[in-house]
């Protein structure tokens, strides 16, 4: 999720595009910009960084986990196959 300082940045970069003629408003479009940018990220269901590499690495080990099993179990059936002709 962007942090504090991503939406400043962004917030900033967007009152800079202001017309000089309104460069008095541009601290208030500043607060602005940046309040409807936090407002709606905080609207959306995002996640965490720390918390998308925590699940990345629970779905990698998941993923290995369940592929050994499907090796185990071409070996039992291939076993079991033996065994009945």
């Amino acid at each position: 999720m962007m942090d504090r300082l991503d939406i400043d940045q962004l917030a900033r970069r967007l009152a800079s595009l202001v017309p000089p003629g309104v460069a008095q408003a541009q601290q208030d479009l500043r607060t602005n910009f940046h309040d409807v940018l936090a407002q709606g990220l905080r609207r959306l269901d995002l996640v965490t960084r720390e918390e998308f590499d925590v699940q990345s690495q629970v779905l990698a080990r998941t993923r290995a986990k369940v592929e050994e099993l499907e090796r185990r179990v071409a070996e039992l059936e291939a076993a079991a196959a033996t065994r009945g002709d």
